[in-house]
């Protein structure tokens, strides 16, 4: 197995929007890819009394992208964007939610948030975030620490699951 790109001795000494982006996007992949090798059923498989379940988990870190590098970005509203009012909803699957299309949805919000965030700097303020405006550093401060817990939980359920298995 090849290094993660965050332990490349050259990220060591990139600026700080470099290694932002690296960690962001490792933790992106690490998320997305929980759900692989999984049958749709493993994958809704509620092991917690809340919402949560791996689907679930992806598919409310589209949710996430789209609340930070799109409405915080954009100041476009949920309803305008498509996204439930609220993160608890963001966990509610629909019967037509598969692991390939959950993944592709994430995949595309994660596209796109590169993409809206690619000419910003990090002191730039965003606006559209019901908290008020905030530098954008703090946004990706706060999506990497919701990620890498969402990246645990997902480890956990995901062993969980494969160990039914047996």
């Amino acid at each position: 197995m090849s290094p993660s790109p965050s332990m490349d001795p050259t990220t060591f000494t990139a600026d700080m929007r470099t290694q932002f982006d690296t960690f962001l996007d490792e933790h992106r992949a690490a998320l997305n890819s929980c759900l692989d090798g999984l049958s749709e059923q493993e994958a809704r498989t509620s092991l917690v009394p809340s919402r949560t379940t791996l689907l679930g988990l992806v598919k409310h870190a589209t949710f996430v992208e789209k609340v930070w590098f799109d409405e915080a970005i954009t100041c476009r509203t949920r309803q305008e964007i498509g996204i439930p009012a609220s993160p608890d909803e963001s966990f509610i699957l629909a019967e037509a939610d598969t692991i390939p299309g959950v993944q592709a949805a994430y995949s595309r919000a994660c596209a796109d948030s590169r993409r809206r965030t690619a000419p910003l700097d990090l002191d730039d303020v965003v606006r559209g975030n019901r908290r008020g405006p905030l530098p954008l550093r703090w946004v990706y401060l706060h999506l990497l620490r919701e990620l890498a817990q969402h990246c645990g939980h997902a480890d956990i359920l995901r062993e969980q699951v494969l160990a039914a298995r047996a």
